[in-house]
């Protein structure tokens, strides 16, 4: 699924209104049955609701609304403000067609002072005020409005943008004047913003609503941020040949495990295994040779000169796939080490954990690294590499420019994980969820994206099918033990269910 920008947004509307054709006005009404049909099954006509409408053509659906569910029987009371005296064409039109209908509800269009109604528990506001195409925090009067909405005890209802939300960047916005709905109810596609934490707390509940813009249009506009979906990801799925052997399908190498730090080694390898790889080698201090020899019987191990650290560079001329980093430790021994693993890599490589801090204290390591090389960064990881971060938007710029300027792919982790691309697109996965936040839930992550190198996916192959299954297989084992209690463990036994919903 695409996200488009504001911009983009009303280029999708102009090509729908031209090439349908439709009249914009009644691509408006078209909008506000939709949204009146949502409202209507969520709020029964008990509640008396309060319209706020702005000048441009958000406000234009909020009035199309409050006739519609007057027509319904609801009480309606409704605000235009129209402060400079200019409303956009399709907003006055539904001005009148409001005001000109018979049995209207109170009307009020305010051009100076304003007196506010009461808004109370049990009451509905619907929020027309600004939409998508707001490009500034809102102040004055607005802001002061948006504050006292919020400060009621009324359910509120956003269409399309909650107001003064912006539809991508909020570094600079004020968070106090942006109106906290219950619920949103967005056209077509989801906001950029929608997608940050950050802002969940305006959003509510939402609902995504086809106004049946022109799909055509919608396929041609290149567009820099999608949402992966299922069907994309199902195509890239690739059959095991009837007449394969361990030897064809691919040999990782997993550099993983400080002394003390064995579990990350386990997790690492079990993970690359059960995501298809042939055979996984993992290299690891002497010290942990009992723990991976019991937990990994399936792996093959390598042991480091050292008792308890990674210290030396392995030569990779048999590996289809390296996964380096979970619990090495970031010693100026392994720091060494691992660049060293890095510059003499001749396969793809995954890097995870402290080879990303080890980098964050040697940025100029980061030229050296090889191209299409994938980095796996939490946010606090992004921001050692990358400095700190005012907000999600930032951060996701930085993780974008990162991947530019490596030539690879980052893979930014968070509640939508940002897949950053080398030529600048951006691809957002919708699985997981917050039982997924818990240790070695990374490790699990790298030695999947390392197994479907292994088996011959390419990088961006590997990134869109490694971060789908990782979140679906955490997906299945929430459905099934809850997620207070999952832990990454779990994931890795739920792969197998994640493979098969997938194959279908």
């Amino acid at each position: 699924m695409k996200i488009f920008t504001s911009a983009q947004i009303r280029e999708l509307d102009k090509y729908t209104i031209e090439h349908e054709p439709i009249k914009s006005i009644d691509l408006m009404e078209r909008a506000a049955h939709t949204f009146t049909r949502v409202i209507a099954e969520k709020w029964p006509t008990i509640y008396p609701v309060v319209v706020f409408a702005g000048p441009g053509n958000n406000g234009g659906d909020a009035l199309a609304v409050a006739r519609m569910l007057t027509d319904m029987g609801y009480q309606v009371q409704t605000f235009l403000f129209n402060i400079t005296g200019s409303l956009s064409a399709d907003c006055a039109e539904n001005k009148q067609r409001l005001i000109s209908k018979k049995g209207f509800s109170l009307f009020t269009e305010v051009t100076q002072e304003f007196d506010p109604p009461k808004l109370e528990k049990g009451m509905l506001v619907v929020d027309g005020l600004f939409g998508a195409g707001l490009n500034r925090p809102l102040a004055g009067g607005f802001a002061s409005l948006v504050k006292y909405i919020n400060a009621s005890q009324a359910d509120i209802v956003s269409l399309d943008v909650p107001s003064g939300l912006m539809t991508e960047d909020n570094t600079y916005n004020v968070r106090a004047n942006i109106i906290r709905a219950n619920m949103t109810l967005t056209l077509q596609q989801p906001k950029l913003s929608f997608l940050f934490a950050e802002h969940q707390q305006f959003l509510g509940e939402v609902r995504i609503l086809d106004i049946r813009l022109s799909q055509e249009a919608i396929s041609k506009l290149d567009a820099t941020y999608r949402i992966v979906e299922e069907s994309n990801v199902r195509q890239l799925l690739r059959d095991r040949d009837a007449f394969a052997h361990k030897g064809t399908m691919g040999h990782a190498l997993i550099i993983a495990g400080s002394y003390g730090m064995a579990g990350a080694a386990v997790l690492t390898s079990k993970a690359c295994m059960r995501s298809g790889a042939g055979k996984a080698t993992i290299h690891t201090p002497k010290r942990n040779a009992m723990i991976l020899q019991t937990a990994v019987p399936e792996a093959i191990l390598h042991m480091d000169r050292e008792e308890t650290t990674f210290s030396e560079a392995v030569a990779t001329e048999d590996f289809q796939a390296l996964g380096i980093g979970p619990g090495i430790g970031t010693t100026e021994q392994t720091s060494i080490a691992m660049i060293a693993q890095l510059r003499r890599a001749q396969c793809p490589v995954v890097i995870d954990a402290d080879a990303l801090n080890i980098l964050a204290t040697r940025r100029a390591w980061l030229q050296q690294l090889p191209k299409g090389a994938i980095l796996t960064p939490h946010p606090k990881e992004l921001e050692r590499l990358e400095g700190q971060c005012v907000d999600s938007y930032e951060r996701l710029s930085k993780a974008r420019q990162l991947a530019e300027r490596i030539g690879g792919y980052v893979v930014l982790k968070g509640h939508y994980t940002a897949i950053c691309m080398p030529e600048g697109h951006v691809v957002f996965n919708p699985t997981g969820n917050a039982g997924m936040a818990t240790a070695g839930s990374g490790d699990v992550l790298t030695g999947i994206l390392t197994g479907l190198l292994a088996r011959g996916y390419t990088p961006q192959e590997a990134t869109v099918l490694g971060v789908y299954l990782h979140g679906l297989a955490g997906d299945l084992a929430a459905k099934e033990l809850g997620e207070e209690s999952l832990i990454a463990s779990d994931i890795i036994r739920y792969l197998p269910k994640a493979f098969l919903r997938l194959k279908g």
